[in-house]
This record gives C-alpha cells, structure tokens and sequence, in this order.
C-alpha cells in the first residue's frame, strides 16, 4: 500500500494521491465491514465516516453510464471482505458457522450477549446458582481454572474449535454481559453506596481463556500468519480493565498492525498513554505499521494529551489529513480541540459552528463546544446549542453536560449538577461530566463532593490537568496544604506550559514557608505565561469555575508582557527572605508592565519580538526538564529578565484595567503594548515609593507618590506617604517654606 512517510518534524504526503485514495476507499470499506459483522459498531461508525470523507472518485460517472447502456454493473465487495478469503482454513469454518453466526449477532443485536455467548461457548451457571441445564461431565466452566498439570497440551486450550470471528463475537458478547452486570451493581451516581469498586467478573475468566489460545495457536503458527488482530484487540482490552497495562499495551500493538484499519484498537491503545515520551517512544520502536492510520494516531494523541511541546508539526499533520480527508467531521473536531487546548478559542468555535451547520443531528464532541462556549461567556449561542442537542436525542450524555454547562453559565449550579448526574447515569466513563460536576460542587462549596467527584475523572483518564487541578484546589480549600501541592504538581507535569499551574503550585510552597521554592514556581509561572499568546493568564485553566468570564479575543502578535501578580507575588517572596534588592528589582518589572517596555524596550521590532518568544519557550522547555527536581538553580527566568533593570518611565494616561488587551493605545505607546494602570502595579509603586522613602530618594518617592493620586488606586496611603516625604524635607532643611496642597486634598 501506498504509505506516508513522516517523522518528528515534517509530514509529507504521497504524490500520487489518486492512489492513495483508491487504496484507502478499499481499505476503509474492508474495515467497515469487518468491524460490524463483529458487532465493534463504533469502529464500524467511525471508519465509514473516514470513508465517506474522502473525495468523490471520478469513476462512479462512468459506471453509472455504463449501466444505463446494459453494461454489468460493478460487483459488490460485500461477499469478497466479509469472508477470510485469503485464509482457506478460516473461510471453511466460517462457512460451517455461518447459520449459528447469523443466530448470535442477532441475539448480540437484542443485546441478549449472554444468549449470544451460548450459541458458541458452553454456557456457565447462572449467578443465582440454579443452572436449567444437566452439564456434561467433559465441559469446564468458564469461570473455574482448568488443572494444568495433569492435562496434556491439547487439552489446555477449553475453547471449543471456531473460527477467529465466531470465538471474537462470543467473547466479546460475555465481556459485555459482564460489563451490563456491573452496571447494573452499581448505586447512584456519588449516592451513599456508591463506591465505585464495581468490576467486571468475566474479565479474568476471559484472559485466562485468551492465554491458552494464543499459547496454543503461537505454538503452531509462530509467525502469526493465521491472526487477523481481532483475538489480539480483544486481549488487550481485557488486561486494561484488570490494570495490566505495560502487557496491554504490548497485545493492542500487535493488534494494530495484523489490523491497522480498526481504530478502536488504537483508540484504546491512546488511552494506556501517560506522556508524550510514552507515544514518542510508540513512534520510534518500529512497532506501528507505516500508513496513514499511524498519522491519525499520532495526531489523536497528541490532542488527547494536551501536547504543545511540537504544535507546529501536529497541525501540519492535521492539515495533511485534512487535504487526504477533506470532509472528515473527525478530523475537524480533532483540528478544533487543537486549537481549543492552545487558547485560541475563537477558531475552535468557528470550526464546531462549521460542523453544526454541515451535521446538525450529529452530537459527538459537543460537550467540548459548549466548554468553549462557557469560557466564551457566549449564552446566547449555548442556549441554542442545549435546544439543538436536546431536539435530536436529550438522552446522551454530550447532550446532558452541553445543558449543564447552560445552567451553570446562568449561575443555577444545583440544575447543573443535576443534568452532570444524569451524563454519569447513562455513561459512568465520560469524562467530562466528572470533571464539570467537581466544578459546580466548588461552587456551591460542598468540597468533598468535588473531591470525589474529581477523583473518579482521574479514574477515568488519568491525564485530564483539569480534574488534578481540580483536586488541588479542592484540598487548598480545606486548608491540606501537602495534598494540594502534590495535586498541583500532577497538573503541572501534565501542562507544563500553563502559568496558572505553576502559579498555584508557588501559591503552596509559599504557604508552607518555602520560599525558595515557590520562587522558582512562580518564575516558571512567568516563563510560561510568555508561551501562550493569550489576553490574560486568569483563562488558562479554561473550564475551571474559576475562568474569566470575557470574551476571550485572540491577539495575532506575540504577546511578550509578563503577569504582573505572578511579578508582584515573587517581589513579596524576595521581600520575606528577606533579600529588599531582589524585590525592588521584581516590584519595577511589575511597574514597568503598564508600558510594555521591559521585553526589548521602544526599539523592538515585531519579527525581532517573535523571534525572542519561540526562544524564550524553548529556554523553558528546558527548564520544564527538571520540574521535580528541588535541587536546580530556578533560573528559568534569565530571558524575561534580559531588560529588568532600566528604571521604568512615568506611566501613560490609563488604559483599561483589565489588562493585556494590546489595542491602539498600547501600540502608540513606544511601539508595543501595556496593561494600563491596574491595582496591582499601583501597589508597586507604592512599595517602590515607601523604598525608595526608606532609602533617602525623596525625589523619586514623591514622584511616585503623586502618580498614585492620578491613578486613583492607594490614593490615602499615597497622600499620607507624600505628607510624610515633605515632613521630611521641612525637618532636613528648616528654611523651606510650607508645602502646598497638592491637588484632591480636601485637607
């Protein structure tokens, strides 16, 4: 098959497109099929929508004349894929099964799985312990262990001889009886008896079953060229739910490439993944077949992980895809969450609205619209999408979290938790219910009922920052200042390049007194909040309660201001120490802030500007190394400090205190932009002015001062201080005359 060769940094697509797209049109269809005899019917849902993606072929003009001049028309590729064709052996049991096969899928279709398990398997003995049935003396249980010592090796094998489909579908119809059972078992959703230990029964009962088969069949076919990868997707997914996971891993890659076209074994292989070092290390063992479906994988990954360590080459490839796929609504729901976790929410929401227009009935990944939607403050339009969602099916659990996120934009948090309750009753794995549920629970301060709620979405996905966050903030709360930390920390490993991460992470240090640390936390604070090009460093965790309600307006220059609170928060640490040099040093960066002039000053060009933020997100790249390691010098901040010790100049009329909105004013000013004048520069420059008091600089103390007054922030402690100021100067040079009255002093 035509393949696509692609590596860390570039992707490149084959030349002859055309055939790779016959290629895959037959590839894709061949999967389809197989993927719903098997009743995978996901799979089966997503492959023929891949499928149905692709451009429209030429020849299907030509066929369609044909027939009308009473040509024969093409033959279908049903009866050529739906049998083993290439495997004699395989095609002659499926033939002898085919009545008992059509006999199970229907029971499996009726979702009657253990009757369906029965056409094939020997049935096992009802849980109630009464069995209708006489059992042979030569048949074995499925849930007692066999005696291995005394059985020859033909006998170890208790499966009867089927073909690979027929031994599949049971198999897979008893995992399913199990987990309908465990369901069923489990209480209501964070009820008083609901603990969350329910498990699947048949899922030990069933790896046994697979080692013997595949001991047997690795025996007589060492180089696997009986296996179709079915069995093998099977096995993996079993030993996942029993948290062996290193050997799952090891079963769904050998599924992927007997079978690369059934994308729930990669689905289900992205799931095992903790890092991004786990999925580089997947690319270059060799192991993944050479084909576009690796692409997909990689992208998907990517995605699911919140990488932005190689952004560039994710949407390079998803923009490759996109042109093999160029209607493939996965793809773009994949292209919106990229530009969804990278901040840029207005994209994000325009490729959804795109998607609703083309696909109204269609519901996946719209409780990830809605999240954009929420942080957007954007009410109208999530109202519309709650009616939309609940016109086509109210009973699905994207439908359920997109009208929760509704209630909770409208502040009605006990409706919200109410519909967040009814996503878990018909999902208990859907992870973003969990999550949002821990939100409202915050918000209405039942903080153990957020703590439990979170604690089943890391359950749940092990990668999702949001729910460790979550859980940080939780017991932050509750005043369990070493749990918050190392919940933070989880966070902040998964989000290295989120600054309200390492934000909350020094936010603990300090309050446990160590200093230095929380130091080195809030610097990479700082070097992180230059990495996003973002309007505030308040919507990083953007699904959080906590989030900015604004707006959000995305901004096409690189932005290079600093967090002046993440500033003033280190000038405070540096001033406890106590080091007051190293704070005055941290408290005129923070003043300097309202100008934007401390990144390069007024003679920084913007390619030049650019250039120095890639390279300060690489520094820290660097520094993100070693984020566990207490023993490092912190000096993460060596860029972003480059221009910190020119005084800053008197500050400009006032812009909007909401800050880093980079409009006209702001470029006017020395050709870059500022926050303004906001409360918390103006308490830096009080400090600075009572510093520079302390130290005898009563001209530029009394300049300070009086810049206050104008700000209109610390006004009464600004007049006091200049009162002072000149107190001072009367008793140092008793011939001065009075001082005047400066102005807005009633006194």
């Amino acid at each position: 098959m035509a393949t696509i060769n692609f590596n860390e940094s570039t992707t490149s697509v084959p030349p002859d497109q055309g055939a790779l797209v016959a290629e895959l049109r037959d590839r894709l269809t061949e999967a389809t099929i197989k993927c719903s005899e098997r009743c995978l019917y996901q799979s089966a849902k997503w492959t023929a929508e891949l499928l149905d993606s692709l451009p429209e072929d030429g020849d299907q003009d030509r066929d369609q004349d044909a027939q009308m001049l009473g040509a024969d028309p093409p033959t279908s590729s049903y009866r050529m894929l739906s049998t083993s064709y290439d495997d004699p052996h395989e095609a002659a049991l499926e033939a002898k099964e085919a009545s008992k096969y059509l006999l199970a899928k229907s029971y499996f279709d009726t979702k009657e799985f253990d009757r369906c398990a029965a056409v094939f398997l020997p049935p096992v003995i009802p849980a109630g312990g009464l069995a209708v049935f006489e059992k042979s003396r030569a048949r074995t249980p499925l849930s007692t262990p066999s005696k291995r010592g005394k059985s020859k090796a033909s006998d170890l094998n208790p499966l009867p001889k089927l073909s690979q489909k027929s031994l599949f579908l049971a198999l897979y119809a008893r995992y399913l009886a199990g987990e309908k059972r465990k369901e069923e078992e489990s209480e209501m959703v964070l009820g008083p008896a609901d603990g969350g230990q329910s498990t699947n029964r048949e899922v030990a009962p069933i790896s046994r079953q697979l080692e013997d088969y595949f001991r047997i069949r690795d025996a007589s076919d060492p180089q696997l060229k009986r296996s179709h990868g079915w069995l093998e997707y099977l096995h993996g997914v079993v030993l996942a739910r029993s948290k062996q996971e290193d050997l799952a891993q090891e079963w769904l890659l050998r599924s992927v490439r007997l079978n690369p076209y059934h994308w729930g074994a990669w689905e289900e292989m992205s799931h095992l993944l903790s890092s991004v070092d786990d999925l580089n290390g997947q690319l270059h063992s060799g192991f993944l077949p050479q084909n576009v479906m690796t692409l997909i994988y990689q992208v998907h990954a990517n995605v699911d992980l919140f990488s932005t360590t190689d952004s560039n080459a994710t949407a390079t490839a998803l923009d490759s895809l996109i042109d093999i796929f160029p209607f493939s609504t996965y793809l773009l729901t994949q292209q919106a969450l990229f530009y969804y976790h990278s901040k840029d929410f207005d994209t994000a929401s325009s490729i959804f609205q795109d998607i609703l227009v083309d696909h109204p009935y269609r519901l996946d990944g719209l409780d990830h619209y809605s999240n954009i939607l929420y942080v957007m403050a954007d009410r109208p339009k999530l109202a519309f999408l709650a009616h939309l969602a609940t016109s086509v099916d109210k009973f699905r659990p994207e439908t359920c979290c997109v009208v929760g996120n509704y209630y909770s934009l409208c502040s009605h948090h006990e409706k919200a938790v109410m519909y967040f309750r009814r996503a878990l009753t018909l999902d208990r794995s859907f992870l973003s219910a969990w999550t949002l549920m821990g939100h409202e629970y915050i918000e209405l301060k039942n903080t153990h009922a957020a703590i439990e709620s979170y604690r089943r979405a890391v359950d749940v996905n092990r990668k999702d920052y949001r729910a460790w966050y979550g859980l940080g903030q939780a017991y932050e709360v509750l005043d369990m200042g070493f749990y918050a930390l190392f919940y933070y920390q989880r966070a902040a490993g998964l989000r290295p390049y989120d600054a309200k991460m390492w934000q909350a992470v020094g936010s603990c240090y300090a309050k446990m007194n160590r200093l230095e640390q929380a130091i080195k936390a809030l610097k990479r604070a700082l070097a992180a909040g230059t990495y996003y090009e973002t309007d505030s460093p308040a919507q990083s965790f953007n699904t959080s309660v906590a989030s900015a309600k604004g707006k959000s307006t995305r901004k096409q220059a690189g932005r290079k201001l600093l967090d002046p609170q993440t500033l003033w928060d280190i000038a405070q640490l540096y001033e406890r120490m106590p080091n007051e040099a190293e704070a005055a040093r941290y408290m005129e960066l923070c003043l300097s802030q309202e100008t934007g002039q401390t990144m390069g000053g007024s003679k920084t060009h913007k390619p030049k500007h650019k250039k120095q933020q890639h390279k300060g997100a690489a520094s820290f790249t660097a520094v993100n190394a070693s984020q566990r390691d207490d023993s490092d010098d912190g000096d993460g901040d060596t860029e972003v400090l480059s221009d910190a010790t020119s005084p800053s100049s008197n500050a400009t009329e006032p812009l909007s205190p909401a800050g880093y909105h980079g409009g006209n004013q702001g470029e006017e000013t020395n050709g870059g932009f500022g926050t303004g004048t906001t409360a918390t520069t103006s308490r830096a420059r009080l400090w600075l002015a009572r510093y520079a008091f302390k130290n005898d600089d009563l001209d530029r103390a009394e300049r300070l001062a009086e810049e206050l007054c104008m700000d209109g922030f610390e006004v009464e402690e600004a007049k006091g201080l200049v009162r002072e100021i000149r107190g001072r100067r009367e008793a140092t040079a008793p011939g001065a005359s009075t001082p005047f009255a400066f102005a807005g002093d009633e006194t």
